[in-house]
């Protein structure tokens, strides 16, 4: 794993080796195993290495090829390296110690632009090839890895990072307004709907799915992968589709493993990180290595004031998971005194952007840093399970079933359903019916909505445009998709590289900082093309939903754990207990942020107003999904960002 940085100058002029090392300079403040330069007449190219991979360990990047007169700089952890080196041909003597940049260097070499659409892992590079005269790189499908540049008539740069590329004299630090806009305007986690624009105006950002071609003083990006549902694969059995998802997993999990250092895992109390663990352990346990796992937990003085349904403390299905699974070193972090507020300021400095998870924020940066004093080096997890590996929404599917008339079906699976979950079947035939029939609830509304009310002002709004730009993606006024069927959700989720951005960006920074590798198996390429051609009625039978996973994980995890459909753990219901202590500083600022008028350029008055009102009568912690508190902290994350430019 490597900061990667570099210039590369358009016009006939040398480059400034001085700002190729204030490049560099810059990225001293992240740790580093070496830091090594190259340079041509034209060409910079900096890394800053941290060995993660054993082949990584002394590897010489940037990396120049005298035969080939190619030079890359890369930061990337390649998964299919046994397909690859088939592929590639390359001699079964030389595939240990061949590194992962020079493999992509390999794959140039066969396919050249083509070369990103056979790469699986986790990368973003940067090849300077000096024959052609072209500089080409790529982040991979997910954007695991961030890579931003700035263009001007003279100079194109590219780094890791954002914060470096501020340095160099030609570049101007100010405020993007496009992007600010997009995020005030989503009402989700993401960020923007362009994936290569960036908060600042004069930087921009290579997207998931896509490479870049500099040559001959223009830049072009190419989306290279499309990931949409292929043919529906047909075995001949429940058994078969269990045993296909099994090599696929496993191949996938084991990939992620290799690291001289010691293996960490983020562990919940849930299916998704479980199904992760379960199927790390057993290689590991052959190569007599433990599996650390980290796991979040409230602190003592919280009082538990949640639903049945729900476990905020999920200590007893995570300790049920380990004591199972065995060979495990568990660790449970509280992480007292920290909070969404008082971890604000850091988190900003880390992510060199506004973020909206902020609920989450100071656990997940919390776990990085344990993970990095435990001497992890990947630390593993199932962020993406919930369209990969874990798909299956029982009710929705039963939906499908009551819209084609298959009543036996759905009445059998609606009475083993109830026999999981609890509860009549005949209670859910009214949710079953407006998930069929959307028109429904137009004309006969049950309640009112949940959602978080749109930051953005309407002024600023029209001033951008920002609306009109939201129908070329689905997305309305509401700030996110109008869709009420999860099947186009989950398709758009696929489809729109967007949706990657801000957790893969969040990942990747973190990773730099604490010279670890976060790490996803349900994030895999091959995981995700199985999972999207596996039949629907493998996801959702005989009254399981995630029916898949249940299945897959038998004698991988507990069964209390596999076949768990009544209680929910939700991390981060502690956020707003956390901030009592930080209360009257956090309505202090809130008091400078109305009066900001550079903010309130931005920001919707009257939405604030409205939210200000509940913060004046004190904080209860059991309102810790209000949307208004919310609207005030995403309100404050951006006013803290906005202050930088001043």
């Amino acid at each position: 794993m490597s900061a990667i940085a570099g210039i590369f100058n358009l016009n006939k002029e040398p480059i400034n080796l001085q700002h190729g090392q204030a490049l560099m300079t810059a990225l001293q403040k992240y740790p580093a195993d070496d830091i090594q330069i190259w340079h041509s007449e034209k060409v910079f190219l900096g890394c800053h290495a941290q060995w993660i991979t054993p082949e990584s360990v002394s590897e010489q990047l940037p990396f120049y090829d005298y035969e080939r007169q190619c030079t890359i700089t890369a930061d990337a952890i390649i998964d299919n390296r046994k397909e690859l080196f088939e592929k590639l041909q390359v001699e079964p003597s030389l595939q240990k110690h061949i590194t992962d940049s020079e493999l992509i260097l390999l794959a140039y070499y066969k396919w050249e632009e083509e070369a990103p659409k056979h790469l699986i892992g986790d990368f973003a590079f940067m090849i300077w090839d000096q024959k052609q005269q072209k500089l080409f790189g790529a982040r991979d499908f997910s954007g695991s890895r961030t890579l931003y540049f700035h263009k001007n008539q003279e100079n194109f740069a590219f780094c890791t990072t954002i914060e470096p590329l501020l340095t160099l004299p030609y570049i101007e630090k100010k405020l993007n307004e496009q992007w600010l806009a997009e995020y005030l305007a989503i009402s989700g986690m993401i960020d923007a709907v362009d994936s290569s624009i960036t908060p600042y105006k004069n930087i921009e950002q290579i997207p998931p799915s896509h490479s870049i071609s500099v040559a001959e003083n223009k830049v072009t990006l190419k989306r290279y992968s499309y990931l949409t549902q292929g043919r529906r694969l047909k075995l001949k059995s429940n058994d078969e589709y269990v045993e296909a998802f099994q090599s696929v997993f496993q191949e996938a999990v084991t990939s992620r493993l290799r690291t001289h250092r010691k293996v960490g895992a983020q562990l919940s109390g849930g299916l998704d990180s479980g199904a992760v663990v379960g199927f790390a352990a057993k290689p590991l346990h052959m190569e007599n290595k433990r599996l650390h796992t980290f796991s979040y937990i409230p602190p003592d003085d919280f009082k538990d004031f949640t639903p049945k349904h729900i476990m905020p403390d999920e200590r007893p299905f995570i300790k049920n998971t380990v004591d199972y699974v065995g060979g495990i070193t568990d660790y449970y972090c509280d992480f007292k005194g920290k909070n969404s507020y008082s971890e604000m300021d850091d988190f900003l400095e880390v992510l060199e952007m506004p973020y909206k998870f902020f609920e989450n924020s100071f656990w997940l940066k919390g776990m990085f840093e344990k993970a990095h004093d435990e001497g992890i080096g990947v630390l593993l997890n199932g962020d993406r399970g919930n369209f990969t590996i874990s798909w299956g929404s029982a009710l929705e599917h039963y939906a499908i079933l009551l819209k084609r008339l298959k009543w036996v079906s759905l009445f059998k699976e609606l009475s083993q359903y109830s026999q999981n979950v609890g509860g009549s079947r005949l209670r859910r035939i009214p949710i079953i019916a407006r998930e069929a029939f959307p028109i429904i609830d137009r004309y006969f509304p049950l309640g009112t909505p949940y959602k978080i009310p749109i930051l953005i002002s309407p002024e600023f709004a029209k001033k951008t445009g920002v609306y009109k730009k939201f129908d070329e993606y689905d997305i309305g006024q509401n700030g996110w998709y109008s869709y009420s069927n999860i099947y186009e959700t989950r398709k758009k989720h696929f489809s729109d590289v967007f949706q990657w951005n801000a957790s893969n960006t969040l990942a990747a920074k973190l990773s730099l900082r604490y010279s670890l590798w976060k790490r996803d198996p349900t994030n895999d390429l091959r995981v995700i093309r199985f999972c999207l051609s596996v039949p629907e009625d493998q996801y959702v039978q005989n009254g399981m939903d995630r029916a898949l996973i249940r299945r897959s994980t038998e004698n991988f995890i507990p069964d209390n754990i596999r076949l768990n459909q009544r209680i929910r753990g939700v991390q981060g219901a502690d956020w707003l207990h956390r901030m009592i202590p930080y209360w009257d500083r956090f309505k202090n600022e809130l008091q400078q942020l109305r009066t900001d008028k550079r903010v309130l350029e931005y920001i919707d008055n009257q939405v604030l107003e409205t939210a200000l009102i509940k913060v004046e009568k004190g904080v209860k912690p059991e309102n810790f999904s209000d949307p208004d508190y919310k609207v005030l902290m995403r309100s404050l994350i951006v006013y803290r960002f906005i202050k930088k430019f001043s």
